[in-house]
């Protein structure tokens, strides 16, 4: 693995970074979404939530949890039979993957690249699916659209 001088040793580390979203699933996923809008004051889409923040070592860069209720059943939390997924933002996605492979831990699928980040899905000890998410940032704010601040 090539190293890149230019990034601060921290940042090569495979490691989670923070929480990147939380799926839940709901009876009426577009229902539950006008709720947390009218009654907690959230700015829906399409997906649910894009909650806004800044990050703590680079202060002028804005970042992204996704907040999104999916429809009770949906095969996206599979082969996880809870009723919850949990998206982690991790840094170095390429070596985290060969780390958890290394120790044994399921991966489920290859990393998936899009304009917004890489993507692998794991399963952990209790049976819970996990979303790891390398993030692209700035695409999520050149996109625009409204935030829960």
């Amino acid at each position: 693995m090539d190293k890149d001088i230019s990034a601060k040793p921290n940042e090569l580390e495979p490691k989670v970074t923070g929480i990147g979203g939380i799926f839940f699933f709901s009876e009426n996923p577009e229902k539950t979404k006008e709720w947390y809008a009218q009654h907690l004051g959230l700015k829906v889409n399409q997906w649910g939530s894009s909650f806004e923040f800044r990050n703590a070592n680079r202060p002028d860069e804005i970042n992204y949890l996704q907040w999104s209720p999916f429809q009770k059943g949906s095969e996206y939390f599979e082969p996880s039979k809870k009723e919850f997924m949990i998206n982690y933002r991790v840094q170095n996605i390429e070596a985290m993957v060969d780390k958890l492979k290394a120790d044994g831990v399921q991966v489920l699928d290859e990393i998936a690249s899009f304009d917004y980040g890489k993507f692998v899905h794991i399963m952990d000890a209790e049976g819970n699916k996990i979303e790891l998410w390398e993030p692209v940032d700035h695409v999520f704010t050149a996109m625009g659209g409204e935030t829960t601040k």
